[in-house]
């Protein structure tokens, strides 16, 4: 009787070993997307108006200190950083980084301050399941103009 429930049991003692190794083996990456709009709040303006994008600007990611990955953003504005999430857990990513658009604003119109930078905290969108690989998507949050980042 033993035997039978051993020969019964074995099946599903394997299955559960391989759902825990195909969990340990998914790989992940962060992915931070989003547009920067060359106005003091660095988002798009209010119903009606037309606010331009900031292209080529620098944006970084920081980290509580040093920077940790950046990008440029392109014609339309847009920037991409990918993070391995191995270095940079999600819960650290959104509770201690933030987005600096390092590119003073005057840059992008010249009647913006020459001084000060954009900032945003992180926003978690959800996660897209790629076969293995798991993706977490965050976007900014809001970016303000900063006159002093110190």
């Amino acid at each position: 009787m033993a035997s039978k429930l051993i020969i019964l049991l074995f099946p599903l003692f394997a299955i559960a070993i391989a759902a825990s190794t195909a969990e340990a083996q998914q790989l992940g990456l962060i992915s931070i997307q989003g547009t920067v709009f060359c106005a003091l709040n660095g988002s798009i303006g209010v119903s009606g108006t037309s606010t331009p994008v900031f292209p080529n600007a620098l944006v970084q990611l920081g980290c509580g200190g040093p920077v940790v990955a950046n990008a440029a953003t392109n014609r339309s504005g847009f920037f991409s950083i990918v993070l391995n999430p191995s270095p940079f857990p999600l819960s650290n990513v959104l509770s201690r980084c933030n987005l600096v658009v390092n590119t003073p604003l005057s840059t992008c119109n010249a009647t913006l301050p020459a001084v000060g930078r954009l900032l945003s905290p992180l926003q978690l969108v959800g996660s897209t399941l790629i076969g293995l690989l798991n993706v977490t998507n965050l976007i900014p949050a809001g970016f303000q103009l900063r006159l002093n980042l110190g």
